[in-house]
């Protein structure tokens, strides 16, 4: 029979069961790159993804499945966040008067900058190729069209896209 996570009871009820063997999956097999408070969150938050997107399951085999499939998620996302923190940590410190900037700061900045790279994944590969060429290196439309291997017209295309969906990433930062 299926169980149904339509309720925060069913969820707790899952949590009880599988949370704990969920958190050691979590430690044995990422352990090396998570200490235990991030396991721990990490747990927290597949079961919080379960209250916001209630499922069903046929048993306990595919709730397991379904939780580490969730983690595995979770924990790229995690590694993702933190290539993004050590990638600006770095670009600040090789700048000259570097000041270690408050954790609030830090925060705020690495928001944006999730937000700037889930953007730029949305992006099909030569249209974000064809940003990052204008943005980071300043190249024209030629030369970009020349770099990407397409016409002057595609490029324009592919900037249109991008610059869409920074219009859409400013509209919901703002307040």
């Amino acid at each position: 029979m299926p169980t149904s996570l339509s309720t925060s009871s069913a969820v707790g009820s899952l949590y009880v069961d599988h949370g704990g063997w969920l958190q050691q999956w979590l430690s044995r097999r990422f352990g090396g790159s998570f200490n235990a408070a991030d396991v721990a969150d990490l747990t927290h938050d597949t079961f919080v993804r379960l209250l916001l997107k209630p499922c069903e399951f046929d048993g306990s085999g595919d709730a397991r499945a379904f939780l580490c499939t969730v983690a595995r998620g979770l924990c790229i996302d995690q590694w993702r966040r933190r290539q993004l923190e050590r990638a600006w940590l770095e670009a600040l410190a090789s700048q000259p008067g570097f000041v270690e900037p408050s954790l609030e700061y830090r925060a705020l900045v690495l928001e944006a900058l999730e937000e700037i790279d889930a953007m730029l994944r949305r992006l099909p590969g030569k249209a974000r190729q064809a940003f990052l060429l204008a943005q980071l290196y300043g190249m024209g439309y030629r030369e970009i069209a020349a770099e990407v291997g397409v016409s002057e017209r595609m490029v324009k295309k592919y900037m249109a896209q991008a610059m869409f969906q920074c219009l859409v990433l400013e509209a919901s930062l703002s307040p």
